[in-house]
């Protein structure tokens, strides 16, 4: 899954972003809002994290052309040190689904991001199963006839891309998009690799799925032993 922070505080921006990476979200982060509403513009994250006191616009106001753009149901967690009742009921008001207080619990913080994620929506909480695997969004374990497969955070994110649309091509350029933040861009060949790295692990664990490549465009999750 796919989170973008908007924190402006540097040192809190990258520990938030290490502990997500290493639950296995793609993070990408930024402190300016402008930034932040561009850049929904042409992606589509799962979830965004969103510090109300920003230097180029106040969080609230980025909250309000958010739901009030093309992005309307993107789950959004607001992390502020306002603490006030009245700041609460705003921003919930305003479209927030939670609002954490600093300072928090980074396990805390991840809890809730998860909470958030499990609420009915497009793109949020649920179980994709095709074939033998089935695989949960919110506690990212795969598993294949109810045996957990031990994936890498990058061979998840690869495949529950592809669980979103077994039997479809995925272009090459959407898969990256999705593996990779903007300032954790993977090499040339890494998703190259992260494919023929996940095909070994299919075939091992005898899903009996395979990972399709149409050569210059993209891949496919289809049933079938290679």
């Amino acid at each position: 899954m796919k989170i973008l922070l908007v924190e402006d505080h540097g040192p809190m921006r990258t520990m938030i972003a290490d502990h997500l990476v290493e639950q296995g979200f793609a993070v990408e982060a930024t402190a300016h809002a402008n930034d932040a509403l561009a850049a929904v513009e042409g992606i589509e994250y799962d979830a965004i994290i969103l510090d109300l006191g920003l230097p180029d616009l106040d969080g609230m106001e980025f909250l309000r052309r958010l739901r009030g753009g093309s992005r309307t149901d993107t789950p959004v967690l607001i992390l502020t040190a306002r603490d006030s009742l009245e700041d609460r009921v705003s921003g919930l008001n305003a479209g927030a689904d939670d609002y954490v207080v600093k300072p928090f619990n980074l396990k805390e913080l991840e809890a809730r991001l998860r909470a958030v994620l499990r609420r009915p929506g497009p793109r949020r909480g649920r179980v994709y199963a095709y074939g033998a695997v089935t695989f949960d969004t919110v506690s990212r374990e795969a598993r294949v006839n109810e045996t957990p497969l031990d994936l890498t955070r990058r061979e998840t994110a690869l495949l529950e891309e592809l669980l979103r649309s077994p039997g479809h091509v995925i272009p090459k350029d959407s898969l990256e998009d999705r593996l990779y933040a903007l300032d954790d861009a993977g090499s040339p060949n890494a998703l190259e690799a992260a494919v023929s790295r996940l095909r070994k692990k299919l075939l091992a664990a005898k899903a009996e799925l395979r990972i399709e490549t149409k050569r210059g465009i993209g891949y496919r999750l289809i049933q079938g032993e290679v």
